[in-house]
């Protein structure tokens, strides 16, 4: 499929995204505007630019790839884990986050969020909270990279390792050019366009089979576990503890920065509502498309995928369906995929060290051109460290983002619901939670078998929270400053 006209739409698509960058280059001042786009982001902007950073490249080539080589099992319990988490966060959890960071001392990332809501004049909390940002941002943005360099080297022929530096250049300049605003802007145009790619190559290969009926009945073909996600092979049922585990997904949403953020930065809390409509319908109809889009595949194409290249069924279809420059603003969907949800990671993660760490600890009267040049360098940093991870072309992004989601799960998602809900968490309650979270998460996943084969996801959540409530119980929060806060917040909040 590799031609001119493939060729041509890839560049068009690349020009569109830096020309973004450049235009809403000029319209950062200050640290605010680079970071969280002044608060001032559109309801449609903030839905599509959440869900699309959220589904990254593992929506159009993890969840496809999984269907693809298991079926409805794992793929389907994700999903609907995903869905549930996603509705909960965007109905608990955007509006309230929205105001209180306002009111605690217009907190623009979620370390400054902890630092104000918890008067942690140390700042550890802070810090601890930044090194988690970095560390987990950059596996999940090496899964971006990956999934980049998988699609550059099908699609154009390239050698793996230069079509991963091609992705990641792109990624750089309009990232470190725009900003949030920037991000969002072209996660808006990425995730319209994931959607439509999706959804056209989803019905395409249905239709090819002979419609719903008889693509069904091809895909029986290679097990029962393809269209019944509660069977595991013949014979075997799909277990409790690997359904909980696939649920365990939905518990990750409300600790990820890149999705906060957009809570954050939104225009108003009262269009919060109309946003989450938004999402919630993108978000159903784009996981329905990639389900269909990885187990009818198995009937679609006639070559076998095995390993690393069954995260490549999506880039399949979309050669063997569309020719040319159709199929190029196609496949052009799948590097949006990985271009959104990798630039946010970069942004967030920057904007952490120079807003948290060096401004916090290193130059306390940084100005505002300092941060940004500290965060630039921030995001270069990063992405060289990525980088180094994607460089094994057998790389999973299911793989990396799973790992990745479930480190926030486990030490910024219990934190964040506690301090939204609950009047009585400490410093030290929250501190020695995201800690043990942390330290439950990175054991877990290193035991197999038994008990330990439940998503780590879940044992680290559930610890970071039992022991943030417990010091803080042990603590007795007693600060005025706080207390008085918290009810002012409450008593705000429409």
């Amino acid at each position: 499929m590799t031609n001119f006209s493939t060729i041509i739409a890839f560049a068009l698509y690349f020009l569109c995204m830096i020309v973004i960058g450049i235009i809403y280059s000029k319209t950062n001042k200050n640290s605010s505007d680079f970071f969280l786009g002044g608060r001032k982001t559109g309801p449609w902007m903030t839905a599509l630019s959440a869900e699309a950073s959220d589904m990254s490249g593992w929506l159009l080539m993890g969840m496809p790839g999984v269907a693809y080589l298991t079926g409805m099992k794992e793929a389907f319990w994700t999903a609907v884990g995903l869905i549930i988490g996603t509705y909960i966060n965007w109905l608990f959890v955007a509006k309230r986050l929205r105001h209180y960071t306002v009111i605690s001392g217009n907190s623009i990332t979620i370390p400054e969020f902890f630092t104000n809501r918890f008067k942690d004049s140390s700042r550890l909390l802070s810090l601890i909270s930044v090194i988690f940002i970095l560390l987990f941002f950059t596996i999940y943005t090496a899964s971006g990279f990956v999934a980049c360099a998988k699609l550059f080297s099908s699609v154009l022929g390239m050698e793996y390792l230069t079509a991963l530096i091609l992705g990641i250049l792109i990624i750089l300049l309009y990232t470190l050019l725009g900003g949030y605003r920037a991000v969002c802007a072209t996660d808006f145009i990425q995730g319209t366009l994931m959607f439509i790619a999706l959804s056209v190559t989803a019905y395409f290969v249905v239709s090819s089979l002979g419609g719903i009926s008889q693509a069904s009945d091809a895909v029986k073909a290679y097990g029962e576990q393809f269209l019944n996600p509660f069977v595991s092979g013949p014979n075997d049922h799909f277990g409790t503890i690997q359904i909980i585990s696939a649920l365990g997904w939905g518990l990750g949403y409300m600790g990820m920065p890149h999705i906060l953020v957009r809570f954050m930065g939104i225009r108003s809390e009262n269009e919060i509502k109309y946003s989450r409509r938004i999402a919630m319908i993108w978000l159903v109809l784009a996981f329905t498309a990639s389900l269909m889009v990885g187990i009818f595949g198995k009937a679609f194409l006639t070559e076998t995928l095995t390993g690393a290249a069954t995260e490549k069924i999506f880039i399949m279809e979309i050669m063997k369906i569309f020719p040319g420059f159709l199929g190029g603003i196609f496949l052009c969907g799948i590097f949006a995929a990985a271009m959104s949800t990798s630039d946010s990671q970069l942004l967030v993660g920057s904007s952490a060290f120079s807003q948290d760490i060096y401004k916090a600890f290193l130059n306390k009267d940084a100005s505002q051109k300092g941060q940004l040049l500290v965060s630039r360098i921030t995001v270069i940093v990063i992405a060289i460290i990525a980088f180094l991870m994607a460089m094994d072309p057998e790389s999973s992004v299911f793989g990396l983002v799973s790992y990745a989601w479930a480190g926030f799960g486990s030490t910024f998602a219990p934190i964040i619901i506690l301090s939204l809900f609950s009047r009585n968490i400490t410093r030290n309650g929250a501190l020695f939670g995201m800690i043990s979270g942390g330290v439950v998460y990175l054991i877990w996943s290193t035991i197999s078998g038994g008990i330990f084969n439940i998503y780590e996801i879940i044992p680290g959540f559930f610890s970071c929270m039992l022991v943030t409530v417990i010091i803080s119980l042990i603590d007795k929060n007693k600060d005025p400053e706080m207390l008085a806060e918290f009810d002012s917040y409450k008593n705000t909040l429409k």
